[in-house]
């Protein structure tokens, strides 16, 4: 039988108009979990304002229950919240026939609570995540204000130690992409490699249309995209260098970053200061549906910085839209591409090496149709039915009361 799944989830809930609101992605995840239990339990954080740009009214089935928790991210708000929010996921626990936590920071990180406390009620439980925090953390310790720097030189050991504790306790590890596999599979007594798409099949980019845009990349300006959130971890100024290495060659090109973040406003500061003006915009959140996936499927290369350890799932949306990904490397990534080379990777932090890469495919456009060809092959296994249908029936195997 099915039973019921308790999940915790990281993606904050607000109150929005006429109810509550959740990420687009995360109600489709919802909506994929309940497909393959009887009933879901999710608890999550409560976000205060707004709902912010890609949120959206609910419309879940009966059978999936929301439990918010507090958001509790500040030391002293976390121990004022600790003792109630322990009490309400251990009853929720006992209403539960499987288990499985996302974890991911320190204080106000209620998924390694739940850990925790399913490990003192003798209960078997996964743990979920889709890069490695503390590493994130640390290597934030060396950019931004100050507090922020001293912040996370405090925290990124206990955080590190946290994870393998609760990892090392666990009866199954899911674990998103090589990169967070290879991280947290030595702690682990049964580590999985899993994938979190939310990409339909129907999203795959169709082969008429492959054709076409692999037909047509032999003229015309470079067409280079990106997606994702502003900040320093995904590499915004180095992405930028490599756009001014592009343009002193005198490439033609167009280039767009989607995605709001604290950076962005530094970015079209840049963009103005380098003369990049017509050639490359950071136009902020796409809010339109289907946006980022259309543009994808435009562009030729799809370009990126990444400076931290994590499994971005924007890389296999390109791979899906037959766009080859071109960026740093990376475990994650080039596990991604190790069937049919759909990419091309640099060495982390070498942007010059990475404008070399792109004018050589500028150059020989015959070789960067074949690319994008083997983009899309790279990306035909990954559909969000199939990934949670894999995550779902190792839940079920290993996680049975």
């Amino acid at each position: 039988m099915p039973g019921t799944l308790l999940i915790h989830a990281p993606v904050p809930l607000f109150q929005g108009p006429a109810g509550p609101w959740l990420e687009r992605q995360a109600i489709n995840g919802l909506r994929l979990w309940a497909e393959n239990f009887d009933r879901v339990l999710v608890m999550l954080p409560m976000g205060a304002g707004a709902p912010p740009d890609g949120w959206e009214p609910l419309g879940l089935p009966d059978r999936v229950e929301l439990h918010p928790l507090p958001m509790a991210y500040r030391p002293d708000r976390f121990a004022r919240a600790y003792r109630g929010t322990r009490a309400q996921i251990r009853a929720l626990i006992a209403r539960a026939d499987y288990l499985s936590f996302a974890i991911g920071g320190l204080f106000g990180d209620w998924g390694a609570v739940a850990c925790l406390q399913a490990h003192a009620m003798r209960r078997r439980y996964a743990v979920w995540t889709d890069r490695v925090e503390s590493q994130v953390t640390r290597q934030g310790a060396g950019a931004g204000p100050w507090r922020h720097r001293l912040r996370a030189r405090l925290t990124w050991r206990p955080m590190a130690a946290l994870e393998r504790h609760v990892i090392r306790r666990a009866a199954l590890g899911l674990f998103h992409g090589r990169e967070t596999f290879d991280a947290y599979a030595p702690f682990c007594a049964r580590p999985e490699l899993v994938h979190n798409i939310h990409l339909a099949r129907s999203d795959h980019i169709a082969p008429e249309r492959l054709a076409a845009k692999a037909d047509g990349a032999g003229s015309g300006p470079l067409r280079l995209v990106y997606a994702g959130r502003a900040e320093g971890m995904k590499g915004p100024d180095d992405w930028l260098r490599v756009m001014a290495a592009l343009d002193a060659r005198g490439m033609s090109f167009r280039a767009v970053w989607h995605g709001e973040g604290s950076a962005r406003p530094r970015m079209q500061a840049r963009i103005a200061a380098l003369g990049l003006d017509g050639r490359v915009s950071a136009p902020g959140f796409a809010s339109e549906p289907g946006a980022v996936l259309e543009a994808l499927r435009t562009a030729h290369l799809f370009v990126f910085c990444h400076k931290t350890p994590e499994s971005p799932r924007v890389l296999i949306e390109a791979l899906a839209s037959g766009c080859p990904i071109a960026g740093y490397d990376s475990a994650f990534a080039r596990d991604l591409i190790a069937g049919h080379g759909g990419g091309a990777l640099v060495p982390l932090g070498d942007a010059q090496g990475l404008a070399d890469a792109i004018a050589r495919l500028d150059a020989d456009r015959a070789a960067l149709a074949r690319l994008i060809r083997s983009a899309a092959q790279d990306g035909a296994p990954f559909d969000d039915v199939s990934v949670f249908w894999h995550r779902s029936d190792l839940i079920k195997a290993y996680l049975g009361r």
